[in-house]
């Protein structure tokens, strides 16, 4: 035990080190010098001073979280409508691995045979239809980071990601990760969704719902079967299938949940 965190340790400090490292090769570096050559020591200090000291900060905010990531999480996560995983139903965990990452518990954090599969289908389609992220990454990007796509923010979020793995089972992940994700028409987390879809706690899913649920993070504004129910039947038969295809579920239960009617709450 004693062994595996020191390993861990000095993982944890390599990791810094890598961060620290890229983020300057990503262009820290020249905002760190300009902040510096331009402080103010006097009491008055232009905008520009403030905005390039605002970007030291910043670094150095970015740094501190990667160092004590625990507590950065623990202020980000909403323990009111928090959902523990052993609520939850294996099928919906089943669900959201067979859909969003089906190589979960096979990578520490990034997937590169996800990105390898991910780039290939985007060549062959000229669009970005997929993007390679695990569910490790989307936890980051749920918790931490913007949209926007910059070498800076990508390598934070590969920080991040395997940070997250180091100092977390897979099992916490997931659960951490079915507690931020949003599910459209205003729930996030599954504990929201699953009130607001179906009028009841996550332990009480069926099959069915299940699978239509976990279908909804792909594109949650478009699929809420509160917007376009078709839409939404359509992700939960893609998540069946992949459940399937990962041999979670045999094809005749994929095709009897297909068949299951959905109430929904309103």
């Amino acid at each position: 035990m004693k062994t595996r965190r020191i390993k861990k340790s000095r993982l944890l400090a390599l990791l810094v080190i890598v961060f620290i490292v890229a983020f300057l090769w990503a262009g820290g570096e020249s905002v760190l010098r300009s902040s510096i050559s331009k402080i103010n020591p006097l009491p008055t200090q232009s905008p520009t001073t403030a905005i390039t000291l605002s970007s030291v900060t910043s670094t150095w905010e970015r740094v501190h979280r990667v160092i004590f990531l625990k507590s950065a999480i623990d202020a980000k996560l909403d323990k009111k409508s928090y959902v523990r995983l052993s609520d939850t139903p294996l099928a919906l965990q089943q669900a959201i691995i067979a859909v969003e990452d089906s190589r979960f518990y096979h990578h520490v954090g990034f997937d590169i045979e996800g990105i390898l599969r991910a780039t290939l289908v985007n060549v062959q389609t000229g669009s970005y239809i997929e993007g390679g992220s695990t569910i490790t990454q989307q936890l980051v990007k749920n918790l931490f980071l913007s949209q926007e796509r910059t070498l800076g923010r990508k390598v934070e979020e590969f920080v991040l990601a395997i940070d997250i793995e180091l100092r977390y089972s897979k099992e916490d992940i997931l659960e951490m990760y079915l507690n931020t994700i949003y599910f459209g028409s205003g729930a996030y987390g599954i504990g929201e969704a699953s009130t607001i879809y179906f009028g009841k706690p996550p332990f009480h899913l069926n099959l069915a719902e299940c699978a239509m649920v976990a279908g909804l993070p792909n594109a949650p504004s478009l699929t809420s079967p509160y917007v376009d129910f078709a839409a939404a039947k359509q992700r939960q038969a893609v998540v069946l299938a992949a459940m399937s295809r990962n041999s979670y579920i045999g094809p005749a239960q994929a095709q009897e949940a297909k068949l299951t009617p959905i109430l929904l709450a309103k």
